[in-house]
């Protein structure tokens, strides 16, 4: 009865937002730890991670649709898990469409199974039961979009991009993202996705893809998965076969992978050895080589300076929401503060590294202005040996990816009718010689 009550999957699926909501896990690192420990079978594991990521990505406007109903929350010492179950059980009903006695059922025996939350199990049945009959007409009079993005952000995209492209942001940040592969070789590699969209000549699209593991060509290598927007940085330096390319901040690894695989002779420095294992072997999945180095990048100096340097610094990510819903209820304006002396830090450190008449690329996968464009503004007035080389319309696949100033800037709300992609910031500099 429990198996077939498709409880397994809901508890595993409460656990990952108690670890993110709670602990302020990263979901995607909340969801591996749980799942390994519950060890669920590919149909449970999927639909835990349904309602994680979809609660996660509707948290906003469950949390007001609850509030109508619970106008005063109750507080998480004396409730346990009751709010995540109450969030949970709301998407099961208004957005996964689970049958509601499958999903009220399932809510009251998790909150009976929580020492805290089973004292809340009448006001849970009693919630779930009135969205059961009057949650769509709810969620009619809530602005979905506006309710997408917390206060601090909204406020930031409205300032910064303007009321309309604010809404549209949020408005793609709603989407389920699709799966963008990222082909090492674009004549030879793709064959076996007929139906997919071929974004670019080496990157697929797929709109429903499974696991990964089990998709045509992983094992051989032909692929690695990369937001199509997450590709276009790399792209900035024009050719590089045989030539010297130092990629900084270089984990997961997907630009090594495309800086390798276009013939660099690539040096990838981390701080993390941890994460540059991952690199290493999706590195040895593709067959490509590049040097590894586990190190600060501030406290690490080339044998001589390299012609062309990458710069993919640590930001608030805010440009990646659609496939980390849970990133704007973890960060806050601090995080941007934060960041910007490290990336400011590193800015002139991967500037020391550049040759003189080498290209730097600055790359962050934020919306923020304090992390992009005025990162590089504020590097190219204290250090006169760098200028700006403007983007033209050949370095992009749609000149609506250059700003005014000539950098990338990507959105989510780019290529609405091809499922979007990540925000990037990039610009390319030049070292005089």
């Amino acid at each position: 009865m429990d198996k077939a009550s498709g409880l397994p999957a809901r508890r595993a699926a409460l656990a990952i937002l108690s670890d993110v909501l709670r602990k302020r896990r990263a979901l995607d690192v909340a969801t591996a730890d749980v799942l390994s420990r519950t060890k669920l079978d590919e149909r449970d594991a999927a639909f835990a991670r349904a309602i994680a990521n979809e609660t996660l990505r509707r948290f906003g406007l469950l949390d007001a649709l609850i509030r109508k109903y619970v106008p005063k929350a109750p507080q998480p010492h004396k409730a346990g898990a009751t709010l995540e179950i109450l969030m949970a059980g709301a998407c099961e009903l208004l957005f996964l469409k689970v049958a509601p006695h499958a999903a009220v059922d399932a809510a009251n025996r998790l909150a009976q199974e929580d020492n805290k939350a089973v004292h809340f199990k009448p006001l849970i049945n009693a919630v779930l039961r009135r969205i059961t009959r009057e949650g769509d007409a709810a969620l009619d009079g809530l602005d979905a979009t506006r309710l997408s993005a917390p206060d601090w952000l909204w406020a930031r995209w409205s300032s910064f991009y303007g009321d309309e492209t604010a809404r549209a942001i949020a408005d793609a940040h709603l989407a389920r993202p699709p799966l963008d592969l990222a082909l090492k070789s674009a004549m030879n590699a793709g064959t076996a996705f007929p139906d997919a969209d071929r974004l670019a000549s080496d990157v697929l699209r797929l709109e429903a893809a499974g696991r990964i593991e089990m998709l045509p060509g992983y094992s051989e290598g032909e692929w690695w998965v990369q937001d199509f927007a997450a590709g276009l940085p790399a792209k900035l330096f024009g050719d590089i076969a045989g030539k010297r390319v130092i990629d900084l901040c270089a984990a997961p690894g997907g630009k090594t992978a495309q800086l390798a695989a276009r013939g660099g002779i690539v040096t990838a420095l981390d701080v993390s050895d941890e994460r540059l294992a991952l690199v290493r072997e999706n590195l040895a999945r593709l067959s490509l080589k590049a040097e590894t180095i586990a190190s600060d990048a501030r406290d690490w100096q080339p044998e001589s300076p390299a012609p062309f340097v990458l710069l993919d610094a640590p930001c608030t990510a805010t440009g990646t929401i659609r496939r980390h819903p849970e990133l704007p209820w973890l960060k806050s304006v601090a995080d941007v503060l934060v960041l910007e002396n490290l990336q400011r830090e590193l800015f002139d450190a991967a500037a020391q590294m550049t040759a003189p008449g080498g290209t730097l690329v600055y790359a962050v996968c934020s919306l923020e202005p304090e992390e992009g464009i005025e990162q590089v503004e504020s590097f190219l007035a204290r250090n006169d040996s760098f200028s700006r080389a403007r983007l033209t319309a050949a370095d992009v696949p749609d000149p609506d990816f250059i700003s005014p100033e000539g950098d990338l800037r990507t959105l989510p709300s780019h290529w609405p009718d091809r499922g979007g992609m990540d925000g990037f910031f990039a610009a390319r500099l030049t070292r005089a010689l």
